[in-house]
């Protein structure tokens, strides 16, 4: 990695930003340029460019996070707010693989609006020797892009794998976990999406569509990649450490409502099938080792740095709009002095979405997915100053095309030796839906 360590001056100021983040973007944003990182309303909006890095390869995560020491250590910083998320912050979001020919990307934005726990505010950035923009922030924050919500229209097309040859591809790799080459493998497939008539995809009503139909999920975007995902690779924050594993997957039916938890009494469930597919979910033995497997992967990445480290007996049901997840929140006492990117590093990647053997299941993955997965299933988040920050795992996303044109979906699922192939590329149709949602391909 070579490239140049500006001095950057950031000052951020505690504001009045109620609303929807996202409608502060501008329209005149290079959609690549627009970053974020949303749960539930708050969170970090940001756009613009004020310093950035590329990395390839094995040492991605540790020339990344070298780049950003000296960012910091060279930046003058002005916080008046003192909260995680603000002074100056980094977005990133990294390969999954170390020879893919994608580039892992950090970015520090030009300007982030940030809101947590009813306290928001705005971080300025810019180098060393260019003067503060002489608009006032408050005259940033009273934009309102009103028609963000119109989509264009989109069609879609196979990507590398077309989903009647999937269940074969599937099959494929159930054969080679009989032959013991490994215990579990996760593939992806991928489709396209693009506008009938050349025009350019628009993220901002893409973001704002994952917001409210995902909002108990992470949305987010870096350098074009979006999407709203429910698993957080890890969270560092004050020296705490948090970690939610998802493997284990069912259709949740349309229609039903979800009581608070699977035994409660009363529950709703589809006539065509008599059982909570909750209760399935739990009882599957395919689903719980398929999410044993990513628990034990988790836990042991994270034990080198973790005290007290505490790893449920069993997981939860964590409801999303369209499927149910076996979930696991791990959490520990940090007593290391790793970064949350040095912690992602560590983590990924984890058998949720390569499997187990790691090394073994990669090597499956090149062999029958038949793509390179870019960023798709590697670490997405940002990261403060002092090495805190957010990380998930790149899921239920599309990477835009350098013309703006075109979109890249994925989706992918665990394959263990009881997966039935059939119901393997059902599960990537349904995890698919949320960017259909979002790019407004519902009835597609």
């Amino acid at each position: 990695m070579t490239c140049s360590v500006p001095r950057l001056r950031a000052r951020t100021l505690a504001v009045d930003a109620p609303g929807d983040l996202l409608t502060r973007v501008p329209d005149e944003i290079d959609p690549r340029d627009v970053v974020a990182w949303l749960r539930e309303g708050d969170g970090l909006v940001g756009w613009g460019r004020v310093a950035g890095v590329s990395t390839t390869g094995p040492d991605r995560f540790a020339d990344a996070e070298r780049w950003w020491t000296d960012v910091r250590s060279r930046a003058e910083v002005e916080d008046e707010v003192r909260l995680p998320g603000t002074g100056l912050v980094t977005f990133g979001s990294f390969t999954f693989s170390p020879d893919s020919e994608d580039a892992s990307v950090l970015t520090v934005p030009r300007v982030v609006i940030g809101r947590r726990d009813g306290l928001a505010w705005i971080t300025q950035v810019v180098e060393e020797d260019e003067a503060w923009p002489t608009e006032h922030p408050a005259e940033l924050l009273g934009r309102s892009n009103a028609d963000i919500e119109v989509l264009d229209p989109l069609v879609e097309a196979d990507g590398a794998v077309s989903a009647t040859a999937w269940p074969e591809v599937v099959a494929r790799a159930v054969g080679r976990i009989d032959r013991g080459e490994v215990d579990k493998v996760v593939l992806a497939r991928d489709v396209l999406v693009r506008h009938r008539e050349g025009q350019v995809v628009r993220l901002a009503p893409v973001l704002e569509r994952l917001e409210k139909r995902y909002a108990a999920t992470w949305t987010f975007a870096v350098a074009g990649l979006v999407g709203a995902t429910p698993e957080m690779l890890v969270r560092l924050q004050g020296g705490r450490v948090r970690s939610r594993v998802l493997a284990g997957t069912i259709r949740r039916p349309n229609g039903i409502p979800a009581p608070e938890n699977v035994d409660a009494p009363g529950s709703s469930v589809d006539p065509a099938h008599p059982v909570d597919p909750r209760l399935r979910l739990v009882s599957s033995v395919k689903d719980v080792d398929e999410h044993d497997f990513a628990v034990r992967s988790v836990a042991e990445a994270l034990a080198p740095h973790c005290s007290d480290l505490v790893v449920p007996e069993a997981p939860y049901v964590l409801e999303l709009p369209d499927v149910y997840h076996l979930a696991s929140d791990l959490t520990g006492t940090m007593h290391s002095e790793a970064t949350s990117l040095r912690l992602a590093a560590a983590l990924h990647p984890s058998a949720a979405v390569c499997g187990t053997p790691t090394a073994a299941a990669a090597r499956v993955i090149g062999d029958l997915e038949g793509m390179d997965r870019g960023r798709y299933a590697g670490p997405v988040g940002w990261m403060d100053g002092s090495g805190d920050g957010d990380w998930g795992i790149a899921l239920r996303c599309g990477e835009l095309a350098d013309d703006r044109h075109s979109m890249r979906l994925f989706a992918g699922g665990g394959i263990v030796a009881a997966s039935d192939p059939a119901a393997e590329l059902a599960e990537t149709e349904v995890k698919l839906t949320a960017m259909r949602h979002a790019l407004g391909l519902d009835g597609h």
